[in-house]
């Protein structure tokens, strides 16, 4: 059994029954808790699925986590910056009309989304490390162009791949 702590539990109770099927658990919520029951294996998913889904992710986007081959992280903007004015760094990693960010998923191949302090990453293990510089360079203020160059780099040796 784990229990985790979500701020958005309405979003999760409003889809329980779907969650249960897919995540192959028990959920239950005290408060803004919820508990998870079933075995370990599948709790470990659900933990990821859940947190998730407790940032802006849609469900199929989170559900991708169910996958081995997804991985999920939070990063704090506290913690890669010693400036104070984090809505210029919420900003500049947003962009005007969203627009720096949609570049930022485009270019890392990943699902990326801003919440509070926070900026959530989904993304497949080959992508999730580009995903994660390219988010902490621009919140320690290196330049849109630079950060979008390096990812494109990765971006279209993987294109050849495929």
């Amino acid at each position: 059994m784990k229990e985790i702590y979500v701020k958005s539990v309405r979003k999760i109770l409003g889809n329980l029954p779907e969650l249960e099927k897919k995540l192959k658990v028990k959920i239950s919520s005290k408060g803004g808790r919820l508990v998870i029951s079933g075995n370990e294996v599948d709790e470990y998913f659900a933990e990821r699925v859940l947190l998730a889904l407790d940032f802006p992710f849609l469900m199929e986007d989170a559900l991708l986590l169910l996958n081995d081959d997804y991985m999920f992280n939070i990063v704090n903007i506290k913690s890669y910056t010693k400036r104070h004015d984090l809505d210029v760094i919420k900003s500049r990693i947003i962009g005007t009309k969203g627009k720096a960010l949609k570049v930022l998923r485009d270019l890392s191949n990943s699902f990326i989304v801003v919440k509070d302090n926070d900026v959530a990453i989904i993304s497949r293990t080959d992508d999730f490390e580009k995903a994660l510089q390219g988010v902490i360079s621009i919140i320690r203020g290196s330049k849109h162009g630079n950060v979008y160059t390096y990812l494109e780099r990765g971006h279209k040796s993987q294109r050849k791949v495929r």
